[in-house]
This record gives structure tokens, C-alpha cells and sequence, in this order.
């Protein structure tokens, strides 16, 4: 009996170190994942003033289109990344367990690239956006602006935006998207697709927010409630109500946004304190939903 003993020991002693690789790597891309996104609102808070974006100003931030594009990039990295870490780290845990842990690292790195590549893209359409917005008449901007809010509020309860929310919080072996055999890149583009059409209004509703540093943290924030919550339709819904009435109340009242100007009054180390209190609450959800469930 001793030989089978020894081989089951050292089986499982051989299972361990296959879990040990996977683990680290686990933590490894987690602490990645934060730190660039980190890194990325740092840009964001460092460009200031820079970052607020009038709807009506094709040329605001002072950028031409490549550079548009790249701050773009920018945001979808900061905003993006803590709320689509829980399916990344998913992706590379069911991975690694049909393949070698080295294999499911580098594929988890394409899979990630694969839906940035998606957000990115998306970022041509907003230029697009906001140079037709140059051609809205001042007058009507508040009313345009109040509009696309309401909008944005009615999606919130759409079949279409309630897919799109399952297929990024379902488990990944459940989704339509994961097939074992399937690339990591095209499945990367898949869930970006997902993830795009349960949020891209959300980044529509920035630019009459003026793309300020608050109104992103608040995106996020609505964005990871409804992707980690365990009751989304909270966050959902709420956002919805709030949306429709504040774009209501822009239509009927056009000079309502003078009534909040007091924001704008906020000094910058007030905004800088709110914000590290906003990114240190991301940075918890994030953790604790990224987190293996036993």
C-alpha cells in the first residue's frame, strides 16, 4: 500500500504547484489591471482643466483627431478596466484550467487587448459625435443635452441594454461568447461588443456632462454596481429614473445647469480629495469581486 500512497502524495503535491502558478498569476494580472487603470485617472486628473470637454466644441482639449483618439483610449482604460477585472480574471482561471498557466497569461493579455481594441474603436464614433455636435445651434445645446440624457435614461430599461448587462456578469462558461476551442482574441472582441452595447450611453451622456473628472467617477461607479451588484436592477433602474428626470427637467428648463454651477466652483483639491475617496471605493468593489469564489 505504501507505493500507492507515495504516488497519491506526490500527485498531490504536483496538483499544488500546478495551483500555485495559477494563483500568482491570478494576483499578478488583478494588481496590473488596478495599477494601469490607476495610472490612467492620473492622467486624466493631471490633464485638469483639459479634460472638460463642451459638447458643442469640436475642438476642445485642443486635440486634433489622433489625439482625441488617444486620451479616449485614456478613459477607457481608467473607467473600463476595474469594472470588466472580475470577467479577465474569470477568462484566466477557466483558461488555465485547459491549459498551461503560461499559455492562459498570454492569453488572458490578448483577451484584455482584444477589448480594448472594441472601446478604442468606439472612440472613432464619438469624434464623429462631437463634430456634429459643433452644428447645433448654442441656443439648442441644453435641449440636445437633455435629450440625450432622457435617452440614455429609457435604454437603461431596454431588452437590448438587459442582454448586453447579463452576458457581461453571467458566469463566462455561460455566456454565448466563450467556446473552449475559440481564440482568446475573438473572444475578447465578443465580450467587448457585449460590454459596449450595455454601456456606450453612458459614454455619450459625458459629453454634456461636459466630461468632467466627477461625472466619469460617477459612470464608473453606476457601471460596476450594475456589473457586480447582486441586485443590479438598483443601480439600473435608479440611473434610469435620474437620468430621464434630469434630462427632463434640460428640456423644460434650459437653464437649469446654472442652478448646479456651484460644482464648477469646487477648488481642485476638493475635487482631487473626492476623487481619491471615489477611486478607493472602485478600487475595493473591484478587488472583492475579482476575488475566487469557494
Amino acid at each position: 500500500m505504501a507505493k500507492p500512497l507515495l504516488l497519491v502524495a506526490l500527485g498531490g503535491y504536483r496538483a499544488v504547484d500546478e495551483v500555485r502558478p495559477v494563483s500568482r498569476q491570478h494576483n499578478v494580472i488583478l494588481v496590473l489591471l488596478l495599477a494601469l487603470a490607476t495610472a490612467a485617472w492620473a492622467v486624466l486628473v493631471w490633464q485638469g482643466h483639459d479634460v472638460s470637454m463642451p459638447m458643442a466644441s469640436p475642438t476642445a482639449w485642443g486635440l486634433d483627431a489622433l489625439l482625441f483618439l488617444a486620451m479616449w483610449v485614456v478613459m477607457m482604460v481608467a473607467m473600463m478596466l476595474p469594472t470588466a477585472a472580475p470577467m479577465i480574471l474569470a477568462f484566466h482561471s477557466v483558461h488555465a484550467r485547459n491549459h498551461q498557466p503560461d499559455n492562459a497569461f498570454v492569453s488572458t493579455w490578448v483577451f484584455l487587448a482584444a477589448y480594448l481594441l472594441v472601446w478604442a474603436s468606439s472612440g472613432i464614433t464619438a469624434y464623429a459625435g462631437v463634430l456634429a455636435a459643433a452644428a447645433v445651434h448654442p441656443a439648442l445645446a441644453d435641449e440636445v443635452s437633455g435629450l440625450i440624457l432622457m435617452v440614455a435614461g429609457i435604454y437603461q430599461i431596454t431588452p437590448l441594454k438587459q442582454r448586453c448587462l447579463s452576458e457581461c456578469r453571467r458566469p463566462i462558461i455561460m455566456t454565448s461568447w466563450y467556446h473552449r476551442t475559440a481564440d482568446a482574441f475573438h473572444m475578447g472582441l465578443l465580450h467587448g461588443v457585449y460590454c459596449l452595447g450595455c454601456c456606450w450611453l453612458f459614454f455619450v451622456i459625458l459629453f454634456p456632462l461636459d466630461m468632467t473628472i466627477g461625472a466619469m467617477a460617477a459612470v464608473t461607479l453606476i457601471i460596476l454596481g450594475e456589473k457586480t451588484l447582486r441586485r443590479p436592477e438598483f443601480v439600473s433602474y435608479g440611473a434610469a429614473v435620474v437620468l430621464v428626470l434630469y434630462g427632463g427637467l434640460m428640456v423644460v428648463t434650459p437653464g437649469l445647469p446654472a442652478v448646479f454651477g456651484f460644482f464648477g466652483r469646487l477648488s481642485e483639491d476638493v475635487w482631487l480629495r473626492l476623487g481619491l475617496v471615489v477611486w478607493i471605493a472602485v478600487l475595493f468593489i473591484a478587488a472583492n469581486a475579482a476575488r475566487p469564489k469557494h
